[in-house]
């Protein structure tokens, strides 16, 4: 069965030609206007959301911020501008990427395509990995220290894959900005360093060790 795609925005132009194309390409749609509507609808667990930052109600930061605490799907922002500051704000409350009006529905579907393809492929990772207290539980995106379960959000999780899969590699900020982003990140590395900031505030309030090590000048890396 195709994935299903939420919509969020409050032109019907926009709403209408979003859904048009997406269900000619063989997904399932539902829609959304106004932030209100879009909570509501996060409950049908859309596979992605496609959500616009300028709603009349509430705003999408607001949106995004709210159904993470129930919903694990990819979360686009359709948006007409987008400083770094937004973007920090933005993957701080939960989403996954920008999208910049205007766009072109061959890029906007080819991004979107890319993110789900990207998500089944770590569907089908290694369950468990093991190290001392930790297990890493990656098909279930579950992290757990001494058996107890440590509450990640998803950029934070998909970092944490990341230099877990390759221990001992340096990975730089920008290189995990656009290996977990999936777009060019120049001037964007303040994303990455605010997402180990937290994650390591999470590990600390674990009792757990500073697994992520800084490789002063380059970036980081898994301890070995």
């Amino acid at each position: 069965m195709k994935e299903k795609i939420m919509i969020v925005d409050d032109e019907p132009d926009i709403v209408s030609m979003l859904q048009d194309y997406f269900a000619m390409n063989g997904y399932r749609t539902i829609t959304a206007v106004n932030g209100r509507q879009a909570m509501e609808c996060a409950e049908k667990m859309p596979d992605i959301i496609l959500l616009d930052i300028n709603l009349p109600d509430m705003d999408g930061m607001e949106v995004c911020q709210r159904i993470r605490d129930f919903v694990s799907c990819l979360i686009l922002f359709l948006t007409a501008r987008v400083e770094d500051s937004d973007k920090v704000k933005g993957f701080g409350v939960g989403a996954d990427d920008y999208i910049v009006k205007p766009f072109s529905m061959e890029e906007l579907g080819a991004r979107v395509a890319a993110h789900l393809r990207r998500e089944h492929r770590r569907r089908k990772s290694a369950k468990v990995r093991l190290d001392n207290q930790l297990a890493i539980d990656y098909t279930e995106r579950c992290l757990y220290y001494d058996g107890r379960p440590i509450s990640l959000a998803k950029k934070e999780f998909d970092i944490v894959e990341l230099l877990s899969w390759h221990i001992g590699q340096v990975f730089g900020k920008e290189r995990i900005y656009e290996l977990i982003w999936s777009f060019d990140s120049d001037g964007d590395a303040s994303v990455v360093a605010e997402h180990i900031r937290r994650i390591r505030a999470k590990f600390s309030n674990a009792d757990m060790p500073d697994y992520i090590e800084t490789v002063w000048g380059v970036g980081y890396k898994w301890k070995k």
